[in-house]
């Protein structure tokens, strides 16, 4: 494993184990985790290894295959930077709760694909919390390590991300995407074999990123706030009436409060159709969603739409931008037929816009963390 090699090579021992923690992509339910919401997210096959050893002294040393030369060998946490600050910030979480979590010996190993937004960022905590709950035996069940996640970048990093990208990454089931109410943090796993009837999902990276870190963002995460506390409600989530809301409310406020509450009704949607067996039919959902997201919430950009639309035109039963947005990935649902035409489509239209190529990847539900080695 290279993983190990590295680890062998750059502190001349073992690793105490092996651990694996995937990305994601969400099917529906976006930027509803923040507000209280509902999310439908599943695991993806690409993730972050993490070789980790166990140290006694307090130090932090780490690094990663994908930024060769830039070991970071850390007696002050806060002095980690970039990519680091990810993994680091969990050993601070664990740390600022008064866990016993010594030092640690980390080299990370990726493969999600670069600027695709299949959350690269939560496989990074995640693998490292599991690995430090196993080696310092913590005891801490799936949804705390995927909550620490979620703290640490927060807090650690500055990201006010909600808890969905951690929890898929921590409790994904092969084969299932993962129904999170991430108000209660209640899940199930809800079956989801595309290939049983004849579909694919197609993951369609825009190779673009337009970055979340201008504060737009955040900014879209200050509006639901501030018009759950117009409306004199704790979140969006506790919208039963939204014509009312919507004639209390005005400019931004407006637009998010109308995204957020019918993106939560689409996933209860969805789960329903995939329980039912009409998995073809959530292709009309995912096409309701990209057009809330593209004008109630106004997160996606022209790579996402052409992505979009393009694939519709060659054939696709729905598609939709997926993850934060400003950049990143699409998805659409596919027949087995027609996957070529859908590929061809899409390029095409990049192609006649002078963008660089879009690269396609099949999304196949994939197992949640867990340890290699």
């Amino acid at each position: 494993m290279r993983v190990v090699d590295a680890f062998r090579e750059a502190y001349g021992a073992e690793p105490a184990g092996v651990w694996h923690a995937p990305g994601r992509v969400n099917l529906i339910g976006e930027h509803t985790d923040y507000n209280d919401g509902f999310v439908l997210p599943f695991a993806v096959p690409w993730g972050v290894t993490a070789a980790v050893s166990p140290r006694e002294d307090g130090v932090i040393r780490i690094r990663s295959l994908q930024a060769p030369g830039k070991d970071q060998v850390l007696d002050d946490l806060d002095r980690a930077e970039g990519w680091a600050r990810y993994p680091v910030g969990v050993v601070w979480v664990l740390r600022e709760r008064g866990l016993p979590v010594g030092g640690a010996d980390i080299v990370m190993d990726g493969d999600v694909p670069a600027g695709a937004g299949l959350s690269s960022s939560a496989a990074l905590e995640v693998s490292v919390a599991l690995a430090l709950n196993d080696l310092y035996d913590l005891g801490l069940e799936r949804m705390e390590l995927a909550r620490i996640g979620q703290k640490a970048e927060n807090d650690f990093v500055g990201m006010p991300c909600g808890i969905m990208d951690q929890a898929a990454s921590a409790l994904s089931e092969e084969g299932h995407a993962l129904f999170l109410d991430c108000r209660s943090l209640g899940s199930r796993s809800i079956p989801f074999d595309l290939a049983a009837h004849g579909l694919q999902l197609l993951i369609i990276n825009t190779r673009v990123h337009h970055e979340l870190a201008d504060g737009q963002y955040a900014r879209r995460r200050r509006d639901c706030e501030s018009a759950a506390k117009h409306l004199g409600l704790a979140s969006l989530r506790d919208v039963t009436d939204l014509a009312d809301a919507l004639a209390r409310l005005s400019g931004d406020e407006r637009a998010r409060t109308q995204h957020v509450v019918t993106e939560n009704h689409r996933v209860e949607a969805v789960i329903g159709l995939l329980r039912a067996g009409a998995v073809q039919e959530i292709g009309a959902l995912l096409n309701a969603s990209h057009l809330s997201l593209r004008d109630q919430y106004e997160v996606s950009c022209d790579e996402l739409d052409v992505a979009v639309e393009s694939a519709i035109k060659g054939g696709a039963r729905g598609a939709r931008m997926t993850g934060g947005g400003f950049g990143g990935s699409a998805i659409a649902l596919v027949a087995d037929d027609r996957v070529d035409r859908v590929r061809a489509t899409v390029a095409g239209a990049y192609e006649e816009r002078g963008w660089a190529a879009p690269e396609f990847l099949p999304a196949v539900p994939a197992p949640g963390a867990r340890r290699l080695v």
